[in-house]
């Protein structure tokens, strides 16, 4: 159901009847957007609907490129003080452009890899917000280091957003269990800035 969803969207893009992350806004980064469909982008992405106030990014970063994720989050069925518990280990997912390509990969850290280029990205959390209870929060991240020459290089902050499922298995895990992973699908858009200063 949730790689259906996402699949609908590039669908939708792909015909000029939704916004997705085809890539940088100001298609810079990627060949062939036309000046309309980069226009439509930037007016409808460049601020991208919020559902709480501290996912904003700060002042003096542009929204740069944006792109749809599906994955799985990865967790571990570990002791707990009060018996056993699932716990997140990293996400794994692809993040795709509105041709259903692999553009980027996401893996531990959490890290943000560029398949065309191999520049990366590593973030922390700087603020979460849940508004759907059935899906992992939505989140703000601050980049804390980067690898490579590329379009992951100056990547100041990223949001997730539109996230579904995800969440930890809400049973299953005792201590016959131990040691065991589960990995829960999810969905999400993550958004990727610059400085001002950083733009080329």
């Amino acid at each position: 159901m949730l790689q259906s969803k996402t699949a609908v969207r590039f669908a939708l893009v792909c015909m000029g009847l939704a916004p997705l992350g085809c890539g940088s806004v100001d298609g810079s980064h990627e060949e062939s957007l036309s000046e309309a469909s980069a226009a439509e982008s930037l007016s409808l992405r460049s601020s991208p609907s919020l559902p709480s106030p501290t996912l904003a990014v700060p002042e003096g970063n542009r929204l740069e490129f944006f792109h749809d994720a599906v994955g799985v989050q990865i967790y571990a069925c570990q002791a707990a003080a009060n018996g056993y518990a699932w716990t997140f280990l990293a996400p794994e997912a692809s993040l795709f452009d509105c041709r259903g390509k692999v553009v980027v990969s996401h893996y531990a850290g959490p890290t943000w890899k560029s398949v065309t280029d191999e520049s990366s990205v590593v973030a922390a959390k700087v603020a979460g917000f849940t508004d759907d209870p059935s899906a992992i929060p939505e989140l703000l991240l601050e980049a804390t280091s980067h690898e490579g020459k590329g379009r992951m290089a100056d990547v100041t902050y990223i949001q997730r957003l539109e996230t579904t499922g995800g969440l930890a298995p809400s049973s299953g895990c005792d201590a016959e269990h131990v040691g065991d992973l589960a990995r829960v699908d999810y969905t999400a858009t993550y958004y990727f800035y610059r400085a001002l200063s950083h733009r080329k």
